[in-house]
């Protein structure tokens, strides 16, 4: 009898045994993210990292996609995440980080796009017996307000009439008005050195403010008086600027494509040529990818925004840049506040609000049709600095490339 009531007692305890596990474990699932239930709480870093990304491995979205993913621990300047990250991808917008980088590496925070006005000729009673050239330097904010300031340089030369033409310097640049590998039926920008708020109107906005300025233009070399305005040298009336620091801001918070073409042409024409066109860039970055130790005939660097098709790079390749800005000051200290921060601004402004990525991830996105990439930098719940880069290519919604995407970042920053 004894023995009986021993059997009955010990099958008890194992059935309300059974029920309690049942129930935590129910309590348990019901807090963490699908994603990361295999991922044991007592893992120390950079382990539980790596074993939160190995569970994102398992997403359904990775069966029919590309994927390429590095992550770099810069304050222990140790690689601790690799997932395909030498395949060569397409990047989108995250190009614009290789054209940023190179950009201020060559060219520094403070350079400046200039677009110029010169005459050549004399002015005698109030007339300029001479032709005007607007001398472009691809200036993606050139706007009203500048226009205004050449009209008025003129004014202040007591100038009412123009005996001359107007001519558009356009020599800073080729005459390629498209990126390679652009699509045809893509809301693309025109690549003229001549700009005005963006658009390719600069010679008619500047003729129509003269007009309304009341100054006169006799648009014939004959009104030009004989022969003494030949071999004159261009007299400078004016010139407005705006730095590389102010650019970065709208191109990579805002991933404003024009102005990632306007600094790839200003790194083309840095080193003193004429009619500087993609290549002559070209020769600029693959000798920054050499320096960083890697071989730039692995890539194809086809444009500076992303918008090209032609364009493969790899998550290795920008996580590299993003080490070689962090450990260069003068780079790091312009690059970081111009990217996006999560949950705050720019085209993250949605995205990746939770406590642990909010205001914490600044990185570059990347959106074209099959591709969505993501890579910079954030801030790991021990302190540690983090590189990283994420390209998914193949993907038919953006959307999941991003939901992957904030996964990852909420796996490198929660505790």
């Amino acid at each position: 009898m004894k023995k009986l009531l021993l059997i009955l007692y010990i099958a008890g305890l194992a059935t309300a045994m059974q029920a309690q596990n049942s129930l935590g474990t129910g309590l348990s699932e019901s807090l963490v993210d699908d994603s990361l239930r295999t991922v044991p709480n007592e893992l120390q870093w950079p382990e539980n990292v790596t074993a939160r990304l190995d569970s994102l491995m398992n997403e359904p979205l990775l069966k029919k996609t590309q994927l390429g993913l590095m992550v770099y621990d810069l304050t222990a300047d140790s690689a601790i995440y690799k997932q395909g990250e030498q395949q060569t991808l397409r990047p989108a917008s995250a190009m614009k980080l290789v054209t940023a980088i190179t950009a201020i590496d060559k060219l520094g925070g403070g350079y400046q796009f200039r677009t110029s006005l010169y005459y050549m000729g004399f002015i005698e009673r109030n007339i300029l017996r001479g032709n005007l050239y607007c001398v472009g330097g691809m200036d993606p904010r050139f706007n009203n307000d500048d226009m205004r300031a050449f009209v008025e340089s003129i004014q202040k030369n007591g100038i009412d009439t123009i005996c001359g033409r107007l001519i558009a310097d356009t020599s800073m640049k080729d005459d390629t008005r498209l990126g390679e590998g652009w699509c045809w039926d893509d809301d693309n920008p025109s690549l003229t050195p001549l700009l005005i708020g963006k658009k390719d109107l600069f010679m008619e906005k500047f003729r129509q403010e003269l007009n309304d300025a009341g100054i006169i233009v006799i648009d014939n070399e004959e009104a030009i008086a004989g022969n003494k305005t030949k071999n004159r040298p261009l007299i400078h009336l004016c010139s407005r600027f705006h730095s590389l620091d102010q650019v970065l801001m709208r191109m990579l918070k805002e991933s404003d494509n024009l102005y990632a073409e306007s600094v790839l042409y200003q790194i083309a024409a840095s080193g003193g040529v004429k009619n500087a066109s993609a290549t002559h860039a070209r020769q600029w970055i693959n000798k920054l990818v050499s320096r960083i130790g890697l071989n730039p005939g692995e890539y194809k660097f086809a444009d500076g925004s992303g918008l090209s098709l032609y364009n493969y790079v790899s998550a290795e390749l920008l996580v590299s840049l993003l080490r070689y800005a962090y450990h260069n000051q003068n780079i790091y200290g312009q690059l970081y506040p111009a990217l996006p921060v999560a949950g705050v601004d720019g085209t993250l402004e949605k995205r990746m609000k939770g406590a642990f990525t909010n205001g914490n991830v600044r990185a570059k996105t990347g959106t074209l049709t099959g591709i969505s990439s993501l890579a910079g930098y954030c801030t790991a719940a021990n302190g540690h600095q983090l590189a990283f880069a994420i390209i998914n290519q193949g993907v038919l919604r953006n959307a999941s490339g991003k939901t992957f995407q904030d996964k990852v970042c909420t796996a490198l920053c929660e505790p």
